[in-house]
Formats: structure tokens, sequence, C-alpha cells
């Protein structure tokens, strides 16, 4: 069986023929004659399908690609019936936490919020559930949820299992092959890795499953264009190599950040030290290119650090090939469980020492 880097190179290219393109083409059409299996611009595009085999053979299932990571979490969201119990962490990406907050405090669906990492609290809430939520390592707290045995617990019970994927990527971890039901993936982070596109997908062993959400995109409407397909395809490319480069350097700052007089605490499951290093090691290829860490500092004053980069970018997002931080908590619908000097680093692939030059300059401002 191939090895992830070499599927994100090979897959999705056309068949091998003479003179045959390389790439697949950008297919610009809204409108299919009549006969084939796509049928209509909002069911399928060959350009998509060349993305979807990619993330397929990454992910181990099919796969579908949507507009954006949140749609595709809604997709998922919108198949369970009115007051079906979902079981989530408590803190996580700040999108979807929002999404579940608002559908509980509706009434269109009752959510359970639980420390993921909490293996015993997670088992114990799950009776009942319909679905179990999981995201591992958190978003930005670099939690690690016991995956194996939390998918194992929730499927021994006939709960169903989805996990986003989008910090760990597929390169370090396969849900699927644990036995989840879903892995969601936002493509616009580091499977597309270059900040130019929105994208999601959800990948599936299960073709019951695929069908319903395929169904959520045909009739909600959210796809992915062409171009934007085109764009994660050439993405997923060096997608590997970029992973790699970013977690490589993401280890080597979180061991210097560690030592560092005005840092409390540096939260990096590939640390030896972090409380989560034994846990992610025993199931996870590597622990990813994505570390926070907390200032011993106001949240005025940690926002001062993130404007004080030179090199690195103050923005929201992660997965490029740039390096990102940002206070977190400077957004409203972050979880209160993230502490107020809390910054999370998108690791890139710049030089390693002119991104600790980089950050030790912005610590010397406070």
């Amino acid at each position: 069986m191939k090895k992830p880097e070499t599927i994100a190179v090979t897959a999705g290219r056309p068949e091998h023929t003479p003179d045959a393109s390389l790439n697949p083409d950008v297919q610009f059409t809204s409108t299919f004659r009549a006969g084939g299996p796509l049928g209509y611009g909002r069911y399928g595009n060959q350009t998509w399908l060349a993305v979807e085999d990619a993330i397929s053979q990454l992910e181990g299932g099919r796969t579908l690609i949507f507009s954006s990571g949140m749609a595709a979490i809604n997709a998922v969201f919108n198949i369970l019936p009115v007051g079906a119990v979902v079981t989530a962490s408590n803190q996580g990406y700040s999108g979807t936490m929002t999404v579940l907050k608002m559908l509980n405090e509706s009434g269109r669906l009752e959510v359970r919020f639980v420390d993921v990492a909490n293996t015993s609290e997670v088992i114990a809430a799950i009776p009942g559930t319909q679905l179990l939520w999981l995201e591992s390592p958190t978003n930005p707290c670099l939690e690690v949820a016991d995956l194996p045995t939390l998918i194992k617990a929730a499927k021994q019970a006939g709960i169903g299992v989805a996990v986003d994927n989008t910090f760990a990527t597929p390169l370090n971890q396969n849900p699927l092959a644990m036995g989840a039901d879903l892995v969601m993936n936002s493509v616009t982070k580091f499977l597309a890795g270059h900040s130019d596109i929105l994208m999601g997908a959800i990948s599936t062993k299960d073709d019951a499953l695929f069908t319903r959400i395929e169904t959520q995109r045909k009739l909600g409407g959210a796809i992915a264009g062409p171009m934007e397909a085109w764009l994660a395809l050439r993405g997923i490319r060096t997608f590997a190599i970029r992973v790699q480069r970013g977690s490589e350097s993401a280890l080597e700052l979180a061991k210097r950040l560690s030592e560092h007089p005005k840092v409390s605490r540096v939260r990096y499951p590939g640390l030896p030290t972090d409380p989560q290093h034994e846990r992610a090691k025993s199931f996870m290829r590597g622990f990813g290119a994505v570390f926070s860490f907390e200032v011993k500092a106001s949240g005025e004053e940690t926002e001062r650090v993130c404007n004080a980069a030179k090199l690195i970018t103050n923005a929201t997002s992660l997965g490029g090939v740039e390096t990102l931080w940002e206070r977190r908590r400077r957004w409203p619908i972050e979880s209160e469980v993230v502490p107020e000097s809390l910054i999370r680093v998108s690791v890139g692939i710049e030089n390693v020492e002119d991104l600790w030059d980089d950050i030790k300059q912005a610590l010397d401002t406070i």
C-alpha cells in the first residue's frame, strides 16, 4: 500500500495514456449532456472528482468536498434527526462550537459538552448519544482524545462517530481506520496549504452515509468551485512535505519557548514533557505543525506581542506555507476555557531560526 507522501503526489491524476496531461483539467460548466453520471453542475464536476480521489486515498474512505469546512460540518449535523443527542468537546474549533451551541439552544439538537481528553468523562456521557463529535488535537488548546478507545466504546454502544482531522491531517492519523464513521477535513488548511481557497471535505467508508451526505450537498448547494478544486489538488501535491517541515519547526520552537522566561506554558503533544505526549504517541504518526503557548501577561499585552511580529503574520487560520499566530480570545465566540494569554501558532515552511528571532523580539516588547 502506498504511503501518504506518495499518495499526495500521485492521486487524482488523469489516466496514463500517450500525450495525456499530467494534471487534470479545470472543468468550467454548469450543464452536462444527458446520459452520464454527473447530470448537473451542482451534483458533480470532473475537477471535484480528482480532489475527492486524492483525499479518499489519504483518508481511506470515499470523499465529498464542500465549499468550506463549516459547510462540511453542517452537512453532518443536518442529517441528524430533530432532538438527536450529540456529545462533543467543550473546547475546539470555534465555528463548530458556536454552531453546536446554537443548535442546542434552539432545541434542534441536544449537545453534551465534555472534556475530550478525559476518557472516562466522555464514555460516561455517551449513553443515549446519536453522534460523538471528536476533534483531536483540539483547536486551540491541543488536547488529545484517546481516539482508539473512544471510537471503540462508541461503536460498541451503537453510536456514530465523526472526527475533525484538520489539525492532525491524514499524514499523522486516520480515524476511519480506527473505526470512525466520518472524518472531516478543512481542506482550506494543511491539505490545500496556500491560504488562497476555502474548502471542506467529508470522508467515509459507509456507502449509506456517503449517500446521505451527498444529498445534503446537492440540495444544500454548498459546492466547491472548479477553480478552487484545482488549486486544492495542486496544494495537496506538496501537502506531506509542508506538514513535515512545519512539524519539525513546531517542535523546535515549542522546546525553546518552554524555557523562555515570559512563557508560562507551551501546549504541543510532540513535547515529551507535554501531558498529552504519551497518549498521542500511542496512535499518532506525528504531532502536526500547530502549537499554542501562554504568555505571562494580560490579554492586552499578549495582543501587543502578536502585533509586534515582523515575519510571522498576526491572522486567523492555519495550515499555510506562511507562519501565522494570533491571540485566540480576541474572538468573542472563542471558548471561555481558552486562556486570555494563549497564542496559537501555525508553523509554515520558513527557516526556523528566522522564526525564532521574530518570536524573541516580539516577546521583548512586554
